[in-house]
C-alpha cells in the first residue's frame, strides 16, 4: 500500500532539509508544499491540529513569533486563528499522512508510518 505524504515547508530550515532527504534516501514519494505560495486549508488546518496539538504547531523560536501577540496569550480560539492567519508561525515542516501529522523532525514515527503501510 503506498502512502499519500504532503510535506508542508515554510522557510527552509535545516530540520525541512533533513526531512526531505530522509524520504530521497529512502525512495519514499512526497508531495511538497510550500506554505509561503500555498497554505493550508481550514480542513487541512483542523486536520493537523487535532493530530498534534495547537501548542505544537506554534515556532517558538522564530522572529516573527517574538515579534507576536502569541507570547503574550493562552486563549485557544486567539491562538488557532492566528496561526491559521499567519501560516509562517508555524513551525515547519508539517508532514501529513491521511489523519496522522507531525510537526518538526520524527523519523521514528515516519518509519512507523512505513512499517503500517508495509502490513
Amino acid at each position: 500500500m503506498a502512502l499519500n505524504l504532503q510535506m508542508f515547508l515554510g522557510k527552509k530550515n535545516f530540520d525541512c532539509q533533513k526531512a526531505e532527504r530522509w524520504f530521497k534516501e529512502r525512495r519514499i514519494p512526497l508531495q511538497l508544499v510550500d506554505l509561503n505560495k500555498k497554505p493550508l486549508s481550514k480542513g487541512e488546518f483542523d486536520s493537523v491540529v487535532a493530530a498534534v496539538g495547537l501548542l505544537s504547531l506554534i515556532d517558538q523560536e522564530s522572529k516573527l513569533y517574538l515579534e507576536s501577540p502569541l507570547r503574550f496569550t493562552s486563549d485557544p480560539g486567539f491562538i488557532r486563528r492566528l496561526l491559521f492567519e499567519n501560516q509562517r508561525l508555524l513551525k515547519t515542516p508539517i508532514l501529513r499522512c491521511g489523519r496522522k501529522a507531525t510537526v518538526g523532525f520524527c523519523p521514528e514515527v515516519w518509519e512507523q508510518w512505513m512499517q503500517e503501510a508495509a502490513k
